[in-house]
């Protein structure tokens, strides 16, 4: 079989790629699942509750002792969601604008799931590299791809032909323009260092442990980052484009059933790409804390994937505790903290890398 695809590189690439694609995806749906259980588990934990610990399928029950301990985890409440996702009656009102009704759920998850074809999660396996798109122009792709998904939610709230969608439309539209500029400018201090745009190189630049991650040498970046990443994902303390007790629920307020899910899918999705692009910028990537080694065995290559899932699942529940433990903005506060605040910071930034890059050189 190796020796047919030797002869055949166009397809052995192909097929490659659509494993790698095929196991990305999958991964990534689990951890939105999973994502939510530990969200819910977390909230519990903090208001001082017990969280999901009731359902499981009857067969379940019948294994001793692990099928009520994975019942008392909630570890079968991802599956009875999904399940009502899809049993739910799709209902779409007669007011609405049907296509852009229809488009605007699929527009809003799918930018999510490209961005994440460009993050390195790992080093090699056998002679494959661990990254579905090894673009030489990666970080543009991202910011290119993420800045489409507000068209799904500005879609949304003016396809339904109601004011609290609309008023959430234009909130999240407002909110991803100011923030975007500062996630981006973020970012460009990072890539001065580097000298590089593709984020294979940023994770190499890590290399040698946990010292030499750029999250310190530009922590002012990484928090301008972390904190437009919460605006982008319309997180708490902001998600005043949702904000329930002003907007019921915003964009998605006259959306059910699987419509309803995608948009839920694409939060989360989002938040997985962006916990997923600050560990490739600033915690080292695919690398150990205690400093990186080739991957020369099948093993070491698994072991990267590993460190990359786990540094991942870290920012995850980062994303999740915040949530849970801050109040929300008012929206006069949103734009000037990303206007007057996060620009001028972002510049200031950039300039002193610069400064301190030239001095380097000439020294």
């Amino acid at each position: 079989m190796s020796d047919w695809l030797q002869f055949h590189p166009t397809l052995a690439f192909v097929l490659f790629s659509a494993l790698k694609i095929g196991i990305v995806f999958g991964v990534v749906m689990t951890m939105v699942a999973y994502a939510v259980l530990v969200e819910r588990k977390v909230s519990a934990f903090i208001q001082d509750r017990v969280g999901p610990n009731r359902t499981a399928p009857p067969l379940a029950l019948r294994i001793p002792v692990i099928g009520r301990l994975l019942q008392g985890w909630g570890m079968f409440q991802p599956v009875a969601d999904g399940l009502k996702f899809i049993l739910k009656e799709d209902f779409t009102p007669v007011y609405v604008r049907t296509i852009y009704f229809w488009l605007a759920p699929a527009i809003a998850v799918i930018p999510a799931l490209l961005t994440v074809a460009v993050i390195p999660f790992g080093s090699n396996l056998g002679a494959q590299k661990m990254v579905i798109a090894d673009l030489n122009v990666g970080i543009l792709y991202t910011f290119g791809i993420v800045s489409l998904g507000v068209y799904g939610i500005v879609l949304a709230g003016w396809s339904s032909n109601s004011k609290y969608p609309f008023l959430g439309g234009i909130r999240s539209t407002a909110q991803m323009i100011s923030y975007e500029i500062a996630m981006g400018m973020s970012v460009v201090a990072v890539f001065m260092m580097v000298g590089d745009l593709n984020l294979s190189r940023v994770v190499e630049y890590q290399a040698g442990g946990i010292h030499h991650w750029l999250v310190w040498r530009q922590p002012v970046a990484f928090l301008l980052f972390m904190v437009a990443a919460f605006a982008e994902t319309n997180r708490l303390p902001f998600d005043l484009p949702e904000s329930e007790t002003e907007l019921v629920g915003g964009y998605h307020t006259e959306y059910s059933s699987m419509k309803f899910a995608l948009f839920f899918l694409g939060e989360y999705a989002n938040m997985i790409a962006s916990s997923a692009m600050m560990v490739t910028l600033f915690f080292g990537g695919w690398q150990p804390i205690w400093g990186a080694a080739p991957a020369t065995s099948m093993l070491a290559g698994v072991g990267h994937i590993l460190w990359f899932l786990a540094k991942l699942c870290f920012l995850m529940v980062v994303f999740i505790w915040v949530r849970w433990m801050l109040p929300r903005f008012r929206y006069d506060q949103l734009m000037d903290l990303g206007w007057r605040k996060f620009i001028p910071i972002a510049l200031a930034n950039i300039l002193l890398t610069a400064v301190g890059l030239a001095f380097c050189s000439s020294s």
